[in-house]
């Protein structure tokens, strides 16, 4: 593990996985500080990771695995007024700054939670020591781990708050096989019809397949439509013509999944909705397998 103050880096026998480092490469408002994960290599060669926009200062910061709470459901936001703070988990306290709705785009003020770091070779765990907020707290374990072709994300969440915790999180999942661009050569698969209420015009929708006619111009957004329960959920995302791809197998119950993409990048998004009462735990994990075919 080196750890620069800039990236902690984690190795196992066939992935290297780069972590900022909290408040380093990101320090905005909407994603995870903790767990951002930069950089992940498979095989000393293939590559996963892209940014949410190639334009540098446009869009919100996102790139390769990170992930957001509350991008629906801020904690006690409706509660603060202007001038006062609400929760981000993973991130900090934010300012409302008026009366306007919460929007998961916009710029915040934010007072990072502390975190402490506990690393080695294979795996690095983050500590949040949540700020209290308005009978608001929850204390954050999360930890990323590397075996084989695998990276492990957990998550344990303990409400030492007063009140119940209810919001939802995703893992943006910002992804470029090899810098091969968005395009007729990706299939993204379900374990389940993945035909929806809309289609984008860019994409052909088959079954449990998407795939690409052509390069999206614009952003494009689709939302499966026969999400059902499965013991092991999961997407696939395969670049056909080199047989390199990832899939995350989630065992927890899905809330909803989302496919966002623009000409470069591909974001399968699978989101958990958090219920926590107060002095109880929900944990979680989200399991990557980074392969060639």
């Amino acid at each position: 593990m080196s750890n620069n103050m800039q990236s902690l880096k984690i190795t196992g026998k066939r992935l290297e996985v780069e972590i900022a480092y909290p408040g380093t490469f990101y320090s905005g408002s909407r994603f995870d500080w903790t767990g951002f994960i930069t950089k992940v290599t498979l095989d000393g060669k293939h590559s996963f990771c892209a940014p949410e926009s190639p334009i540098p200062g446009e869009g919100s910061g996102g790139f390769g695995f990170c992930n957001e709470f509350g991008i629906h459901t801020p904690i006690g936001y409706d509660e603060a007024i202007p001038g006062e703070k609400f929760h981000k988990l993973g991130t900090g306290l934010l300012t409302r700054p008026d009366e306007s709705n919460y929007f998961f785009f916009d710029k915040y003020e934010v007072a990072p939670f502390p975190v402490t770091i506990e690393s080695a070779s294979d795996h690095v765990i983050f500590e949040l020591e949540s700020l209290e907020c308005k009978g608001y707290a929850v204390r954050m374990i999360k930890e990323v781990s590397v075996d084989q072709n695998k990276m492990i994300i957990k998550y344990n969440l303990k409400n030492v708050g007063s009140k119940p915790i209810q919001t939802e999180e995703y893992c943006h999942n910002f992804i470029s096989i090899d810098n091969n661009p968005t395009g007729p050569d990706y299939v993204l698969r379900f374990p389940y019809s993945a035909e929806a209420e809309e289609t984008p015009d860019v994409l052909d929708v088959s079954g449990n397949e998407i795939r690409w006619n052509k390069q999206p111009n614009n952003d494009f957004y689709i939302v499966p439509g026969g999400l059902k329960p499965v013991e092991n959920h999961f997407w696939e995302l395969l670049h056909e013509p080199s047989g390199v791809g990832v899939r995350e197998i989630s065992t927890f119950p899905i809330q909803k999944v989302a496919v966002w993409g623009k000409g470069h990048v591909i974001s399968p998004e699978v989101f958990i909705n958090i219920n926590i009462e107060p002095g109880k735990t929900q944990s979680w994990e989200r399991v990557y397998e980074f392969f060639t075919k």
